[in-house]
């Protein structure tokens, strides 16, 4: 393909990018909680302003509230101040984000009373990951209420799945607690990205058997990946980015057998 298609095929899957919008019923869009919902996107990019302590603490409150397997609550979550998170890791919450919750996976504490899944590691560890994420995406969607933006991160800054060692050993987490992901919380920057490329509706649901995966519009939603990725980080790629991602998978791969089966402990 010459450089000059390459291209054109870049603008044409940018602009579908850019075209992307939430499907919101005529009859719903003017229902407040719909529109937090699907108007909410990650950002990246906050303005230092300091979130109120009532507002940060009914985020925290509403990660709480979230719903749970039998209400076992299986998560703790660590709370960071811009100066918690540079004494404990010597440097910024990354994005300027003002303040930041390490969403842990926890069946620690609910041993100190019950002991459910005493032969099931892997349903455990499901389990507690499943009720985790519950509460991190409520956090995420009160702080979209209260005006205050977030993004949930993976890797960046060392802070998530991709460095469980790390983060357990900086923060003494015993067996049975393991950390999924970081939420920073800030306010924007500047406005709001696009929507990312979404599969269609009818690409993720159905009904009976599953059906073979539509090729073309996976192709076509990768498409939008690598362009929107393009754009959005100059000089680099989404197949480049992924590399970086392989390199510490493996790591994290054998940290999380030994946190999950315990190996540490023998």
């Amino acid at each position: 393909m010459s450089d000059s298609a390459g291209m054109g095929t870049f603008l044409v899957n940018l602009f579908r990018l850019l075209k992307g919008r939430p499907q919101i019923p005529v009859s719903l869009k003017e229902n407040k909680l719909i529109q937090v919902i699907l108007n909410r996107r990650s950002i990246r990019s906050f303005n230092g302003e300091e979130i109120p302590a009532d507002v940060f603490s009914a985020i925290l409150e509403a990660g709480r509230v979230a719903p749970s397997t039998v209400n076992l609550q299986t998560w703790s979550f660590v709370v960071f101040t811009s100066a918690d998170w540079k004494k404990i890791f010597g440097r910024t919450i990354p994005f300027n984000a003002r303040r930041a919750v390490i969403i842990l996976a926890d069946t620690y504490r609910l041993k100190q009373v019950m002991d459910v899944f005493p032969y099931s590691p892997l349903v455990e560890y499901t389990t507690a990951v499943m009720n985790a994420s519950l509460a991190a995406m409520n956090m995420t969607i009160a702080a979209e209420a209260l005006g205050v933006s977030s993004v949930m991160l993976s890797e960046t800054g060392r802070t998530g799945l991709l460095d469980v060692g790390y983060l357990k050993e900086m923060l003494g987490l015993p067996g049975g607690v393991i950390p999924l992901t970081t939420i920073v919380f800030g306010y924007a920057r500047d406005i709001y990205p696009p929507m990312p490329p979404r599969l269609p509706i009818e690409q993720i649901t159905f009904c009976g058997t599953y059906p073979s995966p539509e090729k073309t519009q996976l192709q076509a939603w990768m498409s939008q990946m690598e362009a929107g990725y393009k754009a959005s980080h100059p000089g680099s790629s989404l197949s480049r980015q992924v590399e970086v991602y392989k390199e510490k998978i493996g790591k994290a791969e054998a940290d999380l057998k030994k946190m999950v089966f315990y190996l540490d402990n023998e």
